[in-house]
């Protein structure tokens, strides 16, 4: 018997023109942009479309940006192809992805979880402006190994994504440092991101005191599925314990690599990613090369859902 987990994409999957095929031939994808332009009070249907590209990029776009992408795709598949949509035994999102996979298990609804995200990427924003900093990707390096390299240059682990694939964050100058002790102890290949602040490291603290008064008047309700947690690769199942979630993976790593190897201990062997881009795709097989991923994040993709390639 197969069993299912839902994965939602973060920052840096978002692409111009995500979502449009899905907007223009299906009707519930079409709602649910027209529900995140209503909630947000601009037309981030359109810059998710047209761009420009550097405009999507702002930290404060992107991610309402992929909420809604991410959303519209679940919804076209729930309407083309709900007989072939497993449901999932757990639900998970990396970073950003944690706020779609909330609002799929019913803690909030959509037009909360696109205004969350907004508000998450303008205090991730301004908190980078406030303390510059950066993030690099470190390939070809233990965790252990990589952790002894932030420890001698005041930056930390942000995303442990996959054996051999961490990524680091700090200030703009320890990253630099970082990346040249990385270098040296053996890393394969150094990947700077391009992103706006340290995310994922202490640097975000001033975002997480605005993101607790954004939060405060909002009553969030019990999962209907569980949730994976980014900070501690166990379920959250109790609506108490999601806000102290939301604040505190603004400033610890994403433990990706562990979520997905707890859901596989868990009994999951598919892996569904709904939203723009395939990134968790390809983590997901470097943690576990025998489990099957399937990606739906376009008009074709859903369409083939009935038929999925191994």
């Amino acid at each position: 018997m197969t069993k299912v987990a839902w994965v939602f994409p973060g920052q840096g999957s978002q692409s111009v023109g995500m979502g449009r095929d899905l907007y223009d031939n299906v009707g519930a994808a079409c709602a649910v942009f027209d529900q995140a332009d209503k909630a947000l009070g601009f037309p981030i249907s359109r810059l998710c479309f047209e761009g420009p590209e550097e405009e999507l990029r702002q930290t404060s776009n992107t991610q309402p940006a992929l909420v809604a992408a991410s959303l519209a795709c679940l919804e076209a598949a729930r309407s083309l192809n709900a007989d072939k949509l497993p449901a999932p035994a757990f639900v998970a999102g990396h970073s950003l992805g944690e706020y779609t996979a909330l609002a799929v298990a019913g803690v909030f609804d959509m037009a909360t979880a696109v205004k969350l995200a907004r508000e998450r990427g303008r205090l991730m924003h301004e908190a980078g402006k406030a303390r510059p900093g950066g993030m690099a990707a470190i390939i070809g390096l233990e965790e252990a190994m990589l952790a002894e390299v932030c420890r001698q240059t005041d930056t930390c682990l942000a995303n442990i994504n996959c054996p051999g694939q961490i990524v680091i964050s700090g200030a703009a100058e320890n990253i630099t440092k970082a990346m040249e002790l990385a270098k040296a102890k053996g890393a394969s290949r150094i990947i700077p991101l391009q992103v706006s602040g340290a995310f994922h490291s202490p640097l975000m603290q001033p975002a997480v005191s605005g993101m607790a008064e954004f939060t405060a008047s909002l009553s969030f309700l019990k999962p209907k599925i569980p949730v994976i947690a980014n900070t501690t690769a166990q379920p959250l199942t109790i609506a108490a314990a999601i806000r102290d979630e939301l604040l505190n993976q603004l400033v610890n790593p994403v433990q990706w690599q562990r979520s997905i190897e707890y859901m596989i201990a868990e009994g999951v062997d598919t892996f569904l990613e709904i939203g723009p881009g395939k990134v968790l795709a390809g983590l997901i097989r470097r943690i576990n090369k025998d489990v099957k991923t399937i990606n739906i994040g376009d008009l074709e993709a859903i369409k083939s859902l009935a038929n999925p390639s191994p």
